[in-house]
């Protein structure tokens, strides 16, 4: 797809510095297929447009939650398919959801241990 006459886009370089990626890590994502196709310009040069920031933006949080690579491939998947699959993009998101809220319950009764064991020392320092 020749991206000449469409809206200003970006380098991969450019791109990978405005979502927070390795230029390595991006180009990894294309080739997993977590990304559609990329615009090229008129030298075959890959360009990248707000949309596929967009994309790329919900890839990277996906993935700081936590979310398993089959899990974004599938959702990528569904999402190429169209509104035929919102159900399903749906339940995708909902279980994850599910593992994000039992992780941060986990992350917060190990935020009590570390408070309570910084609030230990600091009384035992204190006492000296």
């Amino acid at each position: 797809m020749d991206i000449s006459t469409q809206e200003p886009a970006l380098s991969v370089g450019e791109a990978a510095a405005r979502v927070g990626l390795t230029t390595y890590t991006l180009r990894w994502y294309e080739q997993e297929g977590l990304v559609a196709p990329v615009g090229r310009d008129s030298a075959g040069r890959r360009r990248y447009t707000e949309s596929d920031l967009d994309w790329l933006l919900l890839l990277t949080r996906l993935r700081r939650t936590g979310m398993p690579v089959r899990d974004m491939r599938r959702y990528a998947e569904l999402a190429r398919q169209g509104d035929r699959t919102l159900g399903a993009r749906r339940a995708l998101f909902e279980a994850h959801r599910a593992r994000v809220l039992a992780r941060m319950a986990e992350l917060e009764e190990d935020l009590k241990v570390l408070n309570y064991k910084i609030d230990l020392y600091r009384r035992a320092e204190e006492g000296r």
